[in-house]
């Protein structure tokens, strides 16, 4: 990493600053559109992609998306402008700067996304671009394996999350999201809607890190503190959380939507709030404070009221701007301390002033002071719980303990390390970051600041719209934001929220040291993948050994058996197959035919010598040339005769060059042989038969019977389709061919020579 001079912050030059450029132009662009959302329009672009699957590539402005698309692009410019200067001089910073910009490009076209197909396109797309920035530093082992299990887990959960897409594109009959929200009834009327919902919310729980796949979230911190500030404050991890708010309109409103995500919510905030405090890097720290915001978030989702959905995209909002801003100050700690370790930290105020004013505010903002966004935003969280119809207890509880430790958390990450002192020496001598290191953390944590004295800014332009959009009004169902509501509620358990994390605060390093005791005495998820891990490998030996034996015949005998069993079980399976088929009466030639054929597979299996084998087997060939022929066919008959010829000839002179090999214990497999063979055989006569009793399709023959002449300019129909209709398919036959009799040339030399030596 290149370190600020004492002239000016060291930059990457010109091409630092231009990857800024790109989410500044996004953010403006998005910002012109504030307007019409506010007075209640959706936007919609949309354009043919696969037109015959009923695909589109198709674009939604919402407030949903709209808030999503500011986040996203807001913070990727302060993250890039910030990592100019962090990782300023680095050798790959061009390669770094790629991935992150590709990665936000991807974050943004999912939140836009109105199509199934194409929103899933742009899933993968961030899951293989996060893999990248996870890994950037692919010479840490630690790196590597954090990528690759961000790579795995989301990437099986995305497996399932397809299914789902299919599965509801099809259900409600097309893939437009717009109007699939808009068949909520139907859709959750529908037999196949518990089927959907698992699937969706696999893919969304696994990307939004839910326990019990929470585990991949704080090891993604391999990645360098700028993609660990986008990542966790607005992008990935919140794309399983944005799938969820925007399938709300058509899946919320059952039993099954509601505890599933309550108690999945609230398990993982309560949880990862404990193991945050357990943490002593204040990066992990962060990284579990990030999973509690999830639980909540997805918690708050379970529920159809105003309050809770007014609770939950202010949240998102309030998460976005502290999270980012923590973030951004514990790198510029690491920067330029040397150091992450919450034990060793202190007395950084007067050496650091400004990143310790930027930590003040954002921290007070998630711990939930007034007169913070954070305050009115864990004001409406337990408006919202008690709102809650069915568990409001429950959901209150598990809100109020996750608020009270994440207070005890941001005291850690933001009060200790700058006010309080210490006597451990520190590996740097601390001094101020550069400005482009500064400027992030300080617009965010002011923005957390103004907009709670002034939540009228994001009121009608972002938080109603949002909530309009995944509650389906007017009339609107959105609370307003007040940075006072009175004395109620929600201000009591506010109350009791600072009095028990203060009290949390006070006892932390017992607290941690039990935590972490705790923790001995327990399994570890990180360590049970690993274990599955072992386990798919040793299962992938065995199964290698198994299958992969080296011997050609056993090749042949697993690929014909599959096409047996699978074929047969589908045969078997259908229940209109006729009982009887209707089969014209045979002529001479057709049974001379018939006979040849026989014969030839008679000796190709009863001879014991391969060149006799060969030869009858070019017979059987021949025979088949001769079915061409008969039904009109002579090209392809010739080129089957050709083929056949071939065939016998270079096989013939090939084993002539070939070793003696022993053919004992051959024998002991024809019995098998012989009844797979019949098996491959019947099958496919079946199948055969029932083609022929099904009428036959001409759409294709007329197309080239009245296309032939006028577009090709050739009345030999085979001879248009194979040159010009499929010029591409028969070039690439042609080089298969050249390409193998080259092959077998180059082989037939090898062994001339060996043989000659």
């Amino acid at each position: 990493m290149g370190q600020a001079t004492t002239d000016g912050p060291a930059t990457n030059g010109i091409w630092g600053w231009l990857p800024v450029l790109i989410p500044l132009a996004i953010f403006g662009w998005s910002f012109s559109f504030l307007g019409p959302i506010s007075n209640g329009e959706v936007l919609r672009f949309s354009s043919d992609w696969v037109p015959s699957l009923g695909i589109s590539l198709s674009f939604l402005v919402d407030g949903l998306s709209l808030t999503f698309t500011l986040l996203i692009s807001g913070i990727g410019a302060l993250v890039l402008l910030y990592s100019n200067t962090y990782l300023a001089g680095h050798p790959q910073y061009g390669r770094f700067s790629l991935y992150l910009v590709s990665f936000m490009l991807a974050m943004l076209g999912l939140v836009l996304s109105d199509n199934l197909i194409s929103l899933f396109v742009f899933w993968e797309l961030t899951t293989i671009t996060s893999y990248l920035l996870i890994g950037f530093d692919n010479e840490s082992a630690k790196s590597r394996r954090s990528a690759l299990q961000a790579l795995l887990l989301t990437g099986a959960g995305a497996l399932a999350l397809l299914a789902g897409l299919i599965l509801l594109g099809v259900t409600a009959g097309t893939f437009e999201i717009s109007v699939i929200l808009a068949k909520g009834d139907e859709i959750r009327a529908h037999a196949l809607y518990l089927p959907i919902l698992i699937l969706i919310l696999a893919g969304a729980f696994t990307k939004s890190a839910q326990v019990p796949f929470h585990f991949w979230l704080p090891n993604a911190m391999a990645a360098p503190t700028p993609v660990s500030a986008f990542l966790h404050s607005a992008t990935m991890v919140k794309a399983g959380v944005y799938l969820m708010a925007r399938m709300h309109p058509a899946f919320s409103g059952t039993e099954v939507w509601m505890w599933t995500l309550t108690i999945f919510g609230a398990t993982t905030a309560v949880f990862a709030s404990f193991l945050a405090l357990r943490q002593n890097d204040l990066k992990q720290a962060l990284a579990y404070t990030t999973l509690m915001a999830l639980g909540t978030l997805t918690m708050f989702l379970g529920s159809d009221t105003g309050y809770a959905i007014t609770a939950f995209i202010t949240f998102l909002i309030v998460h976005s701007l502290y999270k980012a801003a923590l973030f951004l100050i514990v790198g510029c700690i690491d920067h330029e301390t040397g150091t992450r370790r919450a034990d060793i930290l202190g007395g950084l105020g007067r050496a650091m002033p400004i990143t310790a004013a930027a930590a003040a505010l954002s921290a007070m903002s998630m711990a939930g002071f007034p007169p913070f966004l954070g305050f009115i935003g864990k004001e409406l969280k337990y408006a919202g719980a008690i709102a809650v119809t069915s568990e409001p207890f429950f959901v209150a509880g598990a809100a109020l303990l996750a608020n009270s430790l994440m207070l005890a958390v941001a005291g850690v990450v933001a009060f200790k390390p700058f006010w309080r002192t210490t006597g451990e020496p520190l590996p740097k001598t601390p001094h101020e970051a550069p400005w482009p290191m500064l400027a992030g953390p300080v617009i965010l944590a002011a923005l957390g600041a103004v907009l709670g004295i002034a939540p009228g800014l994001i009121q009608n332009t972002l938080i109603t719209p949002t909530v309009d959009a995944m509650l389906g009004a007017p009339p609107t169902e959105a609370k307003e934001l007040k940075l006072w509501a009175g004395v109620n509620i929600p201000l009591f358990l506010s109350i009791a929220t600072f009095v028990l994390g203060l009290a949390l605060y006070a006892v932390h390093p017992t607290l941690r040291n039990i935590l972490a005791r705790l923790d001995d005495m327990t399994p570890s998820f990180d360590r049970g993948w690993d274990r599955i891990l072992d386990g798919l490998k040793a299962l992938a030996g065995w199964q290698t050994r198994l299958i992969q034996s080296g011997v050609l015949r056993r090749y042949m005998f697993i690929i014909f058996a599959t096409f047996v069993a699978v074929i047969g079980a589908t045969l078997y399976l259908r229940t209109d197959l006729p009982t009887s088929f209707e089969i014209e009466p045979l002529a001479a030639k057709q049974w001379a035919v018939i006979i040849l054929m026989i014969a030839g597979t008679l000796v190709t299996v009863a001879t014991r010598s391969r060149i006799t084998a060969i030869a009858s087997l070019g017979v059987v060939g021949i025979t088949v040339a001769l079915v061409f022929i008969m039904y009109g066919a002579p090209d392809v008959a010739i080129t089957q005769l050709l083929v056949e010829t071939l065939i016998v000839v270079l096989v013939a002179v090939a084993m002539l060059r070939l070793p003696f090999l022993d053919r004992r214990g051959e024998s002991d497999h024809r019995p098998l042989d012989a009844l797979l063979a019949i098996g491959v055989g019947t099958v496919t006569t079946i199948t055969m038969l029932l083609v022929l009793e099904q009428p036959l399709d001409l759409r294709l023959t007329e197309y080239f019977e009245a296309t032939s002449w006028p577009e090709a300019f050739g009345r030999n129909i085979v001879n248009v389709i194979l040159v010009d209709f499929r010029a591409l398919d028969t070039f690439g036959e042609i080089a298969v061919v050249v390409i193998a009799a080259l092959s077998a040339y180059a082989l037939l030399r090898t062994t001339a020579k060996e043989a000659g030596k």
